[in-house]
């Protein structure tokens, strides 16, 4: 397994406050106040923060469709309900990503008992994501798909190369692991397995099988990561194929780069273009 370096020592940032003396966490956050820009919602009970959450659950499943990451009933993306974090919601089996919608989330436990909701779950996704949520609280959300380029890139049991600016959101935070590479992670052994050696990391490649992201923060911070890991595979697996040795980002680079466009905040951010694009072209979502 690739160490885990995500606790490595964080890029200084000294921003100036906006011209409304708001304080900003990331370059990319406007000086000049009163523009239209996304800002992370408060809530003043659960049931908005819940509402909230699912919402964006379906988006993540709809931006899952969009990107091509269906295969049959494979896939599965979760999020803690707000009120209990004992129990995820999670998207219903056998129910394609683009007809995924408010009315057929599934909200489960632990124990992979049906809560609430009509649909069954998936026993592979309540394994692997079970056996995370579990072991790490700090984990908000989780997402895991049979992609082709992620799944190719899996094969190789090789971390990815720093060669881009977007690779390196995932410096020093992504994992390969070996552990039930290749089995059908359908017995809770084989989620334990894998979940002990998630730990901080945002990407894992689990070799032979695929691709998992996790986020501390939200759901589109997740998913949003999923899309790039999916996207940095591919990258790879083009400049492996032609055969040209890359000229590799430095540590220094590739550290500065994840600091400033990969954080989870920066994930988030990213996925506002999707939910309002999605919410916008699909409103069956919020059936």
């Amino acid at each position: 397994m690739l160490d885990d370096h995500s606790h490595d020592a964080p890029v200084a940032l000294d921003l100036p406050d906006d011209d409304a003396g708001r304080k900003r966490t990331s370059i990319y956050q406007p000086e000049q106040a009163g523009l239209i820009f996304p800002e992370i919602p408060e809530f003043a009970n659960h049931a908005e923060a819940r509402d909230y959450r699912k919402k964006h659950l379906v988006a993540a499943c709809r931006a899952f469709a969009m990107h091509g990451f269906d295969y049959g009933f494979a896939g599965h993306l979760t999020i803690r309900d707000p009120e209990r974090p004992e129990l995820y919601w999670t998207n219903p089996m056998c129910v394609h990503f683009s007809q995924v919608r408010m009315s057929n989330l599934i909200l489960a436990d632990h124990k992979g008992r049906v809560v609430e909701g009509r649909h069954a779950i998936n026993r592979a996704g309540f394994v692997l994501h079970a056996a995370v949520h579990d072991e790490y609280p700090e984990v908000m959300a989780m997402c895991h798909a049979h992609t082709t380029y992620g799944t190719a890139w899996c094969a190789t049991g090789r971390p990815l190369d720093m060669i881009s600016q977007d690779a390196a959101a995932f410096y020093n935070s992504h994992a390969v692991i070996g552990a039930s590479a290749g089995a059908v992670a359908v017995e809770k052994e084989s989620g334990l397995s894998v979940a002990q050696q998630i730990g901080r990391n945002r990407g894992v490649l689990h070799q032979n099988h695929g691709l998992l992201t996790c986020s501390h923060h939200s759901i589109d911070d997740a998913a949003f990561w999923f899309i790039a890991l999916e996207r940095a595979c591919k990258q790879q697996l083009l400049v492996e194929a032609s055969g040209i040795k890359p000229q590799l980002l430095s540590e220094k680079t590739a550290h500065y780069s994840r600091e400033h466009v990969g954080s989870d905040y920066i994930g988030w951010l990213h996925f506002q273009t999707l939910y309002n694009h999605i919410a916008e072209t699909q409103p069956d979502m919020f059936a």
